[in-house]
């Protein structure tokens, strides 16, 4: 991108964990810029690839608890952002899972967002959140449904303040469509499979590792190795749902909570086959999985039907069910079919960060010289 073009980079949330994060340590790689961000942890910014930013929160960092508590506060994000003044900008580069699509810009400026997903809460896991909050009933379930409808208004209106759509897969591409109406190009989001090494000997356990919140339904695989006592099951992963799947896990499931990534590593390349029941818009556990050679039992929904090829990279149930999972696994040590862990390795080699890096370039470079040599041309014809 030409240097005189000033560049502003808008992301939900830099907490220094997380997939979404990780498109943004490339996104500030190619463009070293300004971050705007509702939240922002700034004591793990310290040691992460964002240091050497200049961060700009919202005024939700301020509110009680608004580190710690910040999904609380999801009612106020669209008003959050749309508080950034990005008026001395060139070009705005959003990052967006929740709100970040919709700062507000002029006409004179232009707006790529890279969508992870449309406001998940609001759209596809609505009647679930709704039915897990509140059991459907009561003041808490009505307030719900008016906040998630305004949401939901305000998610669609906003997509209107973006002049490109960049989709993280497939699966998002469409909803992008069904949505917002909009047209968009798929960029698969950059993982560094070059951290998890092959390893072709495996042990005797399967691995399950991810946030520990609801919509990723842990709870369906421990149950699934309830009904299977001779498999051995690792759980890795914190959040809210940890002391449950406590509660409901049987003998030969390890609960183990946070591990340190090299401990993580360690797991996923010895692992017979890692499990994962989310459906999710992209899902880059699965990809680090099978970048140690790990076959990977997954929900064939969502971005795991782009990513995981069933039958020779790993193997997909069809329903979000403890019963598709134990059919899935008992399939897999049926032994017919015979897993190549070097091949497995190699064809998530197609996700690396590298190769998210050129072609995200490649868009930017393309639609920014295309965006000004057009307002170039309306000057000259005013």
């Amino acid at each position: 991108m030409n240097k005189t073009y000033k560049t502003a980079i808008v992301h939900d949330l830099v907490l220094a964990n997380g997939g979404a994060d990780s498109t943004l340590e490339s996104i500030v790689r190619l463009y070293p810029s300004p971050i705007f961000t509702l939240i922002a942890d700034h004591d793990k910014i310290k040691t992460s690839d964002f240091k050497d930013f200049v961060i700009t929160d919202s005024f939700i960092q301020k509110l009680p608890w608004g580190l710690k508590k910040y999904r609380n506060y999801l009612p106020l994000y669209p008003l959050a952002v749309e508080q950034f003044n990005l008026e001395g900008y060139d070009v705005i580069l959003s990052s967006s899972f929740i709100v970040a699509k919709g700062a507000i810009s002029t006409s004179e400026q232009l707006h790529i967002c890279y969508l992870h997903n449309p406001i998940r809460a609001a759209w596809e896991l609505y009647h679930r959140f709704l039915s897990y909050s509140s059991k459907g009933r009561g003041i808490k379930a009505f307030f719900i449904r008016i906040i998630c409808h305004y949401l939901r208004n305000w998610d669609v209106v906003s997509a209107n303040r973006v002049d490109h759509f960049i989709a993280n897969s497939t699966y998002t591409a469409k909803r992008i469509k069904k949505l917002y109406r909009r047209d968009s190009v798929v960029i698969y989001p950059p993982v560094d499979v070059d951290l998890f090494e092959l390893e072709e000997l495996k042990d005797d356990y399967f691995v399950t590792a991810s946030r520990l919140v609801y919509h990723k339904r842990m709870d369906l695989i421990v149950d699934a190795f309830k009904a299977l006592p001779g498999k051995k099951l690792i759980v890795i992963g914190d959040g809210p749902e940890l002391k449950r799947l406590r509660q409901i896990a049987p003998v030969n499931v390890e609960i183990l909570g946070y591990q340190s990534n090299d401990r993580l590593i360690k797991y996923l390349q010895k692992a017979k086959a890692f499990l994962f029941a989310a459906h999710e818009d992209f899902g880059i556990a699965p990809i680090e999985a099978m970048s140690c050679g790990t076959p990977v039992i997954a929900f064939g929904g969502g971005g795991c039907s782009e990513t995981v090829i069933d039958g020779k990279t790993g193997l997909l149930f069809t329903e979000q069910t403890a019963e598709s999972i134990i059919k899935c696994v008992e399939k897999f040590e049926s032994g017919e079919i015979l897993f190549e862990p070097k091949a497995i390795s190699m064809h998530a080699q197609k996700f690396s960060r590298k190769r998210f890096e050129a072609e995200y370039r490649d868009f930017v470079e393309q639609k920014t010289t295309a965006f000004f040599e057009k307002q170039v041309a309306v000057e000259k014809h005013i």
